[in-house]
């Protein structure tokens, strides 16, 4: 892929996001995109293969947004983009020209994505490489369920270092309170968008049957082996165990309830 796209574009600066998404997981690829787009230039081509379909009638799409392009397959991965990203545009991959001349069945992300890449990083206009497209693939958002008492969330996504990120947030700092702007879906119109203050220190977060109290600032602030509660760097709840892995402590699994009570 790499290959391809410098026989395209040589003097395109080329950053590894990461290799680390489990095989066929386009959820978690989804979550990784989304934690790390927003620190990159506007300009940004972001190439995303996680690909089960490959071969299959699942379409190819590139996205344009404010925050950049988005190339890979329809099948979900630009799902939590699209909920925070207004789409400039949207279209199928279907023009041969911005194609390798011989398209695998098994490897559209040499033939097929990066060449798309390789080309709108090169100038080329996103509505000449294909037809606009009005119904992409879009994963359920993240449960996000605000009430006058709490919030109810879920695993969104477990780390390397095993730390459970949640998806309740996104969550800011004040003095000794947490200012909750609920993240997902803005733009679709979802109820649940109304701010709250949370005092961190009363803060209960009770997952896999266990209850945690209060919002820690940082790992160090426990000793080492003990569990905290915490915001992440990417303004999510993270449940975590400093120097251990709060996911192999708990059990627990994407999809998994998780409750902040006030």
């Amino acid at each position: 892929m790499k290959g391809v796209i410098l026989g395209i574009v040589p003097k395109t600066h080329l950053v590894d996001l990461s290799h680390e998404v489990a095989p066929q997981n386009v959820r978690q690829a989804a979550f990784v995109l989304l934690a790390a787009y927003p620190f990159f230039p506007a300009h940004t081509v972001h190439l995303v293969v996680v690909d089960p379909g490959v071969g299959s009638a699942r379409r190819a799409i590139a996205l344009r947004t404010p925050a950049g392009a988005f190339v890979g397959p329809d099948n979900g991965v630009f799902s939590y983009v699209m909920a925070c990203e207004p789409a400039e545009a949207l279209v199928a991959l279907t023009e041969p020209r911005y194609h390798l001349p011989c398209v695998s069945h098994t490897f559209h992300g040499r033939d097929v994505f990066a060449p798309a890449a390789a080309h709108l990083a090169a100038g080329v206009h996103i509505v000449d490489l294909g037809p606009a497209v009005s119904d992409p693939v879009t994963l359920p958002l993240p449960r996000l369920e605000v009430a006058a008492t709490g919030v109810v969330g879920q695993v969104l996504h477990v780390d390397h270092f095993g730390n459970v990120i949640t998806s309740i947030g996104r969550l800011l700092w004040g003095d000794d309170e947490l200012l909750l702007e609920p993240a997902f879906g803005k733009a679709r119109g979802r109820v649940q968008d109304a701010k709250c203050r949370i005092v961190a220190v009363n803060a209960r977060v009770e997952v896999a049957g266990q209850e945690i109290v209060g919002v820690r600032r940082a790992y160090a602030q426990v000793e080492p082996g003990e569990m905290l509660v915490l915001i992440g760097s990417s303004g999510y709840l993270e449940i975590a165990v400093r120097e251990g892995s709060a996911a192999r402590a708990l059990g627990v699994r994407p999809g998994d309830e998780v409750v902040l009570r006030f």
